[in-house]
């Protein structure tokens, strides 16, 4: 199993703490039964944590105009609304709902230029109440795809989720599929299209990551 690098310190500092733990459990308590609960929910921990930190491996099959899944979740949002940081008009927001047991990488949902990457510290409301997109913890990245246009997805924290990991910069050039950043500890993100777009998901569909086909864009066929 391929893991995410945002896991490598976490998941090494959690094996030293668990190995030290059980080593000074073992060492001075004598009471094997409570010695092997204790030996079986710490090995069940770290595990877990490991397997949150998964990083699959994604075939990107897409045509020129159309969006994928930028994570693994359940799709929660699918709506017209006035984007007012970059757009400032009308577009169509498609959200994806993340669990602490989905994949939590983000992956770029069209491939383009980095043409606006922003920060923004917030609050932590639940992932789905209406306003954590615009009020919590989050991230703003708009890909600008030479068939399609500007393209914007949003990292948001949630409740649980305590940090964001950003890796797109404005000039950068990116690949439809690739990897884009980490939210830990379950959120959700929001992809912002043109109002000509055609969704091929609906509310309650689960998506993979760079593989899911959320969108296609309508456009003038000789662009493609």
């Amino acid at each position: 199993m391929q893991l995410h690098k945002e896991g490598y310190r976490i998941i090494a500092w959690s094996f030293l703490v668990i190995v030290i733990v059980n080593y000074l459990l073992h060492t001075r308590n004598h009471i094997f039964w409570l010695n092997s609960i204790f030996s079986i929910a710490s090995l069940i921990l770290f595990m877990l944590i490991v397997y949150f930190f998964r990083f699959p491996k994604r075939q990107v099959h897409a045509k020129p105009n159309e969006v994928i899944a930028p994570v693994d979740g359940k799709v929660v949002v699918i709506e017209e609304v006035f984007e007012p940081e970059f757009f400032k008009d009308q577009r169509l927001q498609i959200s994806i709902f993340m669990s602490p047991l989905n994949v939590h990488a983000t992956r770029y949902p069209v491939g383009g230029k980095v043409i606006y990457s922003k920060y923004y510290k917030g609050k932590h409301l639940v992932a789905w109440h209406p306003k954590s997109s615009e009020l919590n913890e989050r991230t703003t990245i708009v890909v600008d795809n030479p068939v399609i246009g500007p393209v914007m997805f949003r990292q948001i924290a949630g409740a649980v989720a305590r940090r964001i990991e950003n890796y797109s910069k404005v000039g950068d050039v990116v690949e439809q599929g690739a990897d884009a950043g980490f939210i830990k500890f379950g959120s959700r993100v929001d992809v912002f299209l043109p109002l000509n777009t055609e969704v091929d998901v609906v509310i309650g569909d689960k998506t993979r990551g760079g593989e899911t086909i959320i969108a296609e864009v309508i456009i003038d066929k000789s662009k493609v």
